[in-house]
């Protein structure tokens, strides 16, 4: 792993999105294969958007949401509900931005939000009370 600069910056910025527990245990799991998606991921994506200063990240979460639920990516919304959550994103706001793609993106995609969004505050009340 090139450990240079914005994948430094990125690491971090991800851990606090994402969690560090998710994070490591992406990293964990990495292999000979997945090292080059994990580098650029971190490096670029987290590195060299996330950090940018034109959004905060909160908004840059609340983008994620809508663009997650329209290109149609359940797995990748699940772990960018709970970024947008230790964001500052609130449910209130997730329903607005679920209620808007429902409107450009189409219905089934706004049902599947609101299902994969209650699942994620379940596992997150649930993870509160064993921790």
């Amino acid at each position: 792993m090139n450990e240079n600069e914005a994948y430094k910056t990125g690491l971090a910025v991800r851990k606090k999105v994402l969690g560090e527990a998710y994070v490591n245990g992406a990293m964990a799991n990495m292999n000979a294969f997945t090292e080059p998606l994990q580098q650029f991921v971190t490096e670029h994506a987290w590195g060299n958007v996330w950090t940018r200063p034109g959004l905060d990240l909160k908004t840059r979460s609340m983008l994620n949401l809508g663009i997650l639920i329209a290109s149609n990516r359940p797995h990748e919304l699940k772990i960018h509900l709970k970024g947008a959550i230790h964001n500052g994103v609130t449910k209130e706001e997730m329903v607005e931005i679920f209620l808007q793609c429902g409107v450009y993106v189409g219905a089934p995609a706004a049902v599947e939000s609101f299902k994969i969004a209650q699942e994620v505050f379940k596992e997150m009340d649930a993870e509160k009370k064993a921790g």
